[in-house]
């Protein structure tokens, strides 16, 4: 089996296979410095040698950090590290959430609950008169409407407004993630529910007013109750099990 060299005459833990310490030192380099974002990697075979792993472990071990986003293939130009955007990493992440279903799809709604309640008190803090404007466009297209489709299209608007506005990228690409792939869950809870539409009106509003009053504590209520209504509402059709499969589509 390939050895990993050792470092600063120090022998390297032998765990896992080949190919997943082979992906480990690849890490390493970016996360050292010594591959940089945009940078061309070396050439399969002189990575391999540098790292003293046969090339097909080296070719599987690109290939995987090619699946995660933090390299990307260039046809032909080579193998580069990625701009690693927090998007870009997450994407894997993104599958597996639009995937999940049941209890896994309650955990998503807990996770979406404490971060963007966060997200929220976070924006109120930061959010500027051009983002607050942003927000309330969508805010009042909600209000004016009673088609579904146009109501969860400003309802995902609305949310995604939020957290861009809170001045951080990797949680608001975290937020988009779950968001966009709950989005299911809510066109369900809007098509069976009475009253949905209603409830989210006045907790978007709720959300609003923190953000107009530039509380953060408010804001972090305000968001997490309306999550809440929607993981409640989850985990009890789960409870049922009336949770439709992914690819089922909602009545028309």
């Amino acid at each position: 089996m390939d050895e990993i060299p050792a470092r600063n005459g120090v022998a390297a833990p032998q765990k896992g296979t080949v190919t997943e310490r082979a992906i480990e030192q690849i890490k390493s380099l970016i996360g050292e410095g010594r591959l940089e974002p945009g940078e061309r990697l070396p050439t399969e075979r002189e990575l391999a040698t540098r790292l003293g792993i046969s090339r097909s472990s080296m070719r599987e071990a690109i290939r995987a950090l090619t699946v995660m986003g933090v390299l990307e293939a260039r046809h032909g130009s080579g193998i580069y590290v990625t701009q690693l955007e927090a998007g870009d990493l997450l994407e894997t992440f993104g599958v597996v959430a639009d995937l999940a279903r049941g209890p896994r799809m309650a955990e998503l709604l807990e996770v979406r609950r404490i971060l963007e309640s966060t997200a929220t008190a976070l924006a109120a803090a930061r959010i500027t008169p051009d983002q607050l404007a942003e927000v309330e466009k969508h805010l009042t297209a909600i209000n004016v409407t009673d088609d579904p489709e146009e109501i969860l299209a400003h309802d995902l608007a609305f949310h995604r407004a939020i957290t861009a506005s809170a001045g951080n990228d990797s949680l608001a690409a975290i937020l988009d993630g779950l968001s966009s792939r709950t989005l299911r869950a809510r066109v369900w809870r809007a098509y069976q529910e009475e009253g949905a539409f209603d409830r989210t009106r006045r907790e978007h509003a709720a959300i609003h007013r923190a953000l107009v009053a530039r509380d953060p504590e408010a804001a972090r209520a305000a968001a997490s109750a309306h999550v809440g209504q929607v993981e409640q509402w989850l985990r009890t059709q789960t409870a049922s099990a009336a949770i439709p499969a992914p690819e089922d589509e909602p009545p028309a």
